[in-house]
């Protein structure tokens, strides 16, 4: 029998630490916790890395790793395995060994120099007197988030969401017990900047932490990492050991994640953090009213936490002063074809050509971009001088996403490059609702079928798949899935063999 949610919260954990889920461990799980040994396996089984620790090798096969060379690599080495990504996009074709090791790493990517102006700066170095901490616990709260809304600080992770609104929603609450959860699962495609935060400003991070938890009077510091990025949860850990005399007015708790894309969806997080499959719920509730254990949660990713402490010392209107199209700065990350892949920290709202000038140039000839991420499709050159923002994008059937930049000459085969995000997604879903679990596996079958065949009456389906997704997916996972094939097939419908007017 279940005993406690504290127990139920231990599986994933115990399973981890015991080596994975044979039959053995799991009965020995379900002894400790209560949780029958069914419902371990189902759980144990979600999770990419905790349901096969015997792999000897994880190759990535994300777009920036594939256009790199990632098939070829994955082919050479003996008991290796593909997996969707490693957020190593920078550093192409990135593997992981069975310990969670890179293997021969290449240089991490680049990032601008100190510049005092910018508000995460990631070329600079942590204030270790923790100012900003100091100024927002002397300040009133109201007159904190007053400065908080007028910075117009956005949910950097991908939504795009008012963050002075969840914290208002958090500390409204009349429950008492309330958490901050830092979202530090950073899963997109080419998308590696919370880990860049994480590494270079860890200290910075905390601080943010640790400002939210004040504001919002939660008991609790919840910080939920990427199970591939285990660097940056011995930087965070080695920021809080050396700074917990400040830090140490709210307990802090490092959870690692196990492998899944979904659970960069908040609420699939939340289920993940309470020992479930990730699999994201219906809202409302929304975690700001009914979060982790049922109680008020503030929720965000590791780079909207990270601009906290600059716009508490520095005040909201110089924060939102230093956006072109909208609010802040943006940490944009940028792989494929240019000189220099890295993140490199910009106004909101700077354009294709400016990003990859700041990078270095392009390298071959650009045919096309992916703005934010898989989910953000492709684009062609043409709107190479458009902002990048959340507003801009979003009017031209894309997204910001999380920022994530790749960039493609024209050499790569843009169907070959879109079935690429189609595996991603297949193999991401997380199979609850039958519109993403059914469709982004139609998908992936078309279009392969396609590639196999170059008979474009492979892709009638599609368009009727795509709309069933968008319509009827629970989260923005299997709203976004079918972007890739479909911006893909409207822009380049030359990739595809097909004349423009059959476009869908």
């Amino acid at each position: 029998m279940l005993r406690t949610g504290a127990d139920r919260e231990a599986v994933l954990h115990a399973l981890h630490e015991a080596g994975g889920p044979t039959l053995e461990n799991i009965r020995a799980v379900a002894a400790q916790t209560g949780v029958p040994e069914a419902d371990i396996y189902g759980v144990a089984t979600f999770y990419h890395l905790l349901a096969r620790p015997q792999v000897a090798y994880r190759v990535c096969q994300g777009l920036s790793c594939r256009i790199a060379g990632s098939e070829e690599v994955l082919a050479r080495l003996d008991g290796a395995e593909a997996v969707s990504c490693l957020g190593q996009c920078d550093r192409p074709v990135p593997v992981m060994a069975r310990d969670g090791s890179l293997v021969d790493p290449g240089e991490r990517g680049r990032v601008l120099p100190h510049d005092a102006e910018l508000p995460i700066n990631l070329g600079g170095t942590d204030d270790r007197r923790l100012t900003a901490l100091a100024t927002a616990r002397a300040m009133d709260p109201d007159d904190f988030l007053k400065n908080l809304e007028t910075s117009g600080l956005q949910g950097r992770g991908g939504a795009g969401f008012p963050a002075a609104f969840k914290w208002r929603a958090v500390r409204g609450q009349a429950v008492t017990e309330r958490y901050v959860v830092c979202n530090a699962d950073e899963g997109e495609p080419g998308t590696f900047k919370d880990r860049e935060c994480m590494l270079r400003r860890p200290l910075l991070v905390l601080e943010g932490l640790a400002i939210a938890a004040h504001v919002t009077e939660a008991t609790e510091v919840i910080v939920y990492v990427r199970g591939a990025f285990g660097d940056c949860r011995r930087a965070l850990e080695k920021a809080l050991n050396g700074h917990r005399d400040q830090l140490g007015f709210v307990e802090w708790r490092f959870v690692d994640g196990h492998g899944a894309y979904i659970c960069g969806e908040e609420t699939a997080l939340l289920e993940s953090l309470e020992g479930r499959r990730g699999m994201p719920r219906l809202k409302p509730p929304y975690p700001t009213q009914e979060g982790f254990r049922g109680k008020p949660t503030l929720m965000h990713n590791v780079e909207t936490i990270a601009a906290v402490p600059a716009i508490t010392t520095r005040g909201g209107a110089w924060f939102r002063d230093l956006g072109r199209t909208e609010p802040g700065s943006k940490l944009y990350c940028i792989s494929g074809h240019v000189a220099y892949p890295g993140v490199y920290e910009l106004p909101l709202g700077v354009t294709l050509n400016e990003l990859v000038q700041t990078a270095g140039g392009y390298l071959g000839t650009p045919r096309a971009f992916s703005p934010g991420g898989a989910s953000s499709g492709f684009l062609p050159m043409s709107f190479s001088d458009t902002p990048l923002d959340f507003k801009g994008l979003t009017a031209l059937g894309s997204m910001l996403g999380s920022a994530g930049v790749v960039v493609l000459d024209d050499t790569v085969d843009i169907a070959d490059a879109a079935w690429c995000q189609a595996v991603f997604f297949e193999d991401e879903s997380c199979g609850q609702c039958a519109p993403c679990r059914i469709g982004s596996r139609l998908l992936q079958q078309a279009l392969g079928r396609y590639l196999a065949s170059g008979d474009p009456a492979e892709l009638k389906p599609i368009e009727d798949v795509a709309w069933e997704m968008e319509e009827g997916s629970i989260c923005g996972l299997g709203i976004a899935a079918p972007l890739p094939i479909i911006s893909a097939m409207k822009y380049f419908p030359d990739q595809f063999g097909i004349r423009r007017s059959e476009t869908p």
